[in-house]
């Protein structure tokens, strides 16, 4: 801290590592990212995570204590950290990640995600990204994000410079696909305990509490699907169903190894120090490595690359064109919207009730209802009324984690031929 390095500008000073950190999650690899970040020097931390403590966590997530379990994960971790690192502030938030709002997250000098989440990483993804896009002459907004996810002996830790570089949304297919159960054996012949637990998820669920959304972070809800699957278990002589694998089934968790969280979590702490300090060069700016992977189940083998951005991202790419024709109203646009999906990145789905503004005008809100009533009138209505050639169309829809921005373009109107 007191000496500058390779890497450090020329008007470089020493200082006292007092920047703001945010460490998402303290499970696993939580814990380890926030022992690392206490002893490196960090002094003012804030971890988000909405779990109690189980007594499973207890081999592995060593800020915790027998007489801990039933507590927050968050607060509990915090105090431990704080009683063995004196003059480390950490403040602890009990809750989901998309509790917080803008004015939260701007706060922070760096994010550091440890989360067993897909879709909790696609939200603070484009949070970061949101910031970025509606602040560009501030580059305070610009807040990098440093992820680390094992699976079992494997896992990898990356950086993102919002806006600049590959996001999460661009690296999805690095994430393993989940295996899939026939839905026939699930129905009709289950043969395991995950059988079972898959029929309450995907059958029971949408039979019984059809009206209600499906909440994997809900305790309330994995304890339904958690006693559907036990009854449905006896019916077929399969026991050993418990609340913990019904959680890990619903919510795709792989069992941690504890030796794999601490490399993982060491090298996210690493590129989070580096960032900070210019120490050493760090991964992920523009046209240098931002992705690095390690598997331990053979050996130990690591390999560092450059994650390329990609052009039709949703949610770091600029907006896509969106041509229609001059003549269509806004009832048209929303027909042809839900006809087809907004790219590649998620193929095969489309918008299902789409809801579209432009600059600070709603053009139509499909909820609530007082809004829907109120932007109605609009779906008769041309779309020249309502949008100027090339201007910004910001969609959102719930099929989807994101709000998509396009460029509206109107086709010149064909001119009839001779024949016509």
């Amino acid at each position: 801290m007191s000496r500058p390095g390779p890497s450090t500008d020329p008007d470089w000073q020493p200082y006292d590592l007092l920047m703001m950190a945010k460490v998402l999650g303290a499970g696993g690899l939580g814990c380890e990212i926030l022992k690392n970040l206490a002893l490196s020097g960090f002094r003012d931390i804030h971890v988000i995570d909405m779990d109690t403590i189980d007594v499973s966590n207890l081999n592995r997530q060593f800020l915790f204590r027998q007489k801990d379990v039933g507590q927050p994960k968050a607060s509990t971790a915090a105090a431990f950290v704080r009683r063995r690192c004196p003059g480390v502030s950490i403040e602890p938030h009990v809750g989901k990640i998309q509790d917080f709002d803008d004015d939260f997250y701007k706060q922070f000098h760096l994010v550091i995600c440890g989360l067993d989440s897909i879709e909790a990483r696609r939200w603070i993804n484009a949070k970061l990204v949101e910031l970025v896009v509606d602040n560009p002459m501030d580059p305070s907004m610009l807040k990098p994000l440093v992820d680390g996810g094992t699976e079992g002996f494997k896992g990898q830790a990356r950086v993102v410079y919002p806006s600049m570089t590959s996001c999460i949304e661009c690296q999805l297919d690095m994430h393993a696909p989940r295996q899939q159960v026939p839905l026939c054996t699930i129905a009709t012949i289950p043969r395991q305990p995950q059988h079972c637990i898959e029929w309450a998820h995907q059958i029971a669920w949408s039979q019984e509490r059809k009206d209600e959304t499906l909440d994997t972070d809900d305790p309330d809800h994995i304890s339904w699907l958690c006693a559907k699957a036990v009854a449905r278990g006896k019916e077929f002589e399969i026991y050993g169903i418990t609340y913990q694998m019904t959680q890990g089934v619903v919510k795709n968790i792989i069992p941690a190894i504890a030796s794999t969280n601490a490399i993982i979590a060491a090298s996210c702490c690493n590129e989070a120090f580096k960032i900070l300090t210019s120490a050493a060069p760090a991964l992920g700016m523009p046209g240098t490595p931002n992705y690095s992977m390690y598997t331990g189940d053979a050996g130990v083998y690591t390999y560092t690359f450059e994650h390329q951005r990609k052009p039709e991202c949703p949610v770091c790419a600029p907006p896509q064109n969106l041509s229609v024709e001059s003549s269509w109203t806004l009832q048209e646009l929303l027909d042809h919207l839900k006809s087809q999906g907004p790219g590649d990145s998620e193929a095969g789905q489309r918008f299902q009730n789409p809801s579209l503004t432009s600059g600070e005008h709603n053009l139509y809100l499909p909820n609530p209802p007082q809004l829907e009533q109120l932007t109605r009138p609009n779906l008769k209505r041309k779309l020249t009324e309502l949008v100027s050639d090339g201007q910004e169309l910001a969609i959102s829809d719930p099929a989807y984690q994101n709000q998509f921005r396009f460029r509206l373009t109107y086709r010149a109107k064909r001119a009839k031929s001779e024949d016509d």
